[in-house]
């Protein structure tokens, strides 16, 4: 059973997420904001993460995947960033001019069988 990391500080869209991966048969482990979620990577090493752009600073996951490309540890941990940045006042701030490390990029709202299918994608 592969587990995946929820970094996101909404607690209605990780439950959500979480009901939705744990009926696919995934475990789920889950942390509100960048920090917490990068330490919890380090440590359990889970096979993907699901990282919110928008959370302790409005930029905090673009933060998180950048350390995490940068640590030896978290290097080869898949990302799916999600984000409702686009629907906001913050749209300009996202990097559009450099890269970002991750695997996949979902706007929020997200609908679980795309979501499934961008990590069985990512895990095979």
């Amino acid at each position: 059973m592969s587990t995946i990391l929820i970094i996101d500080d909404d607690p209605d869209f990780v439950n959500a997420t979480r009901i939705v991966l744990e009926k696919e048969g995934y475990k789920v482990e889950r942390a509100s904001g960048g920090k917490e979620g990068f330490q919890k990577a380090r440590k359990s090493s889970p096979a993907l993460v699901i990282l919110d752009v928008m959370m302790d600073s409005v930029l905090d996951g673009v933060s998180v995947s950048r350390k995490m490309n940068e640590d030896d540890t978290t290097r080869d941990i898949p990302i799916v960033m999600v984000t409702s940045i686009a629907n906001t006042d913050y749209a300009e701030l996202f990097p559009t001019d450099e890269y970002i490390h991750i695997d996949a990029f979902l706007s929020k709202p997200i609908d679980p069988e795309k979501l499934i299918k961008k990590i069985r994608r990512i895990l095979s």
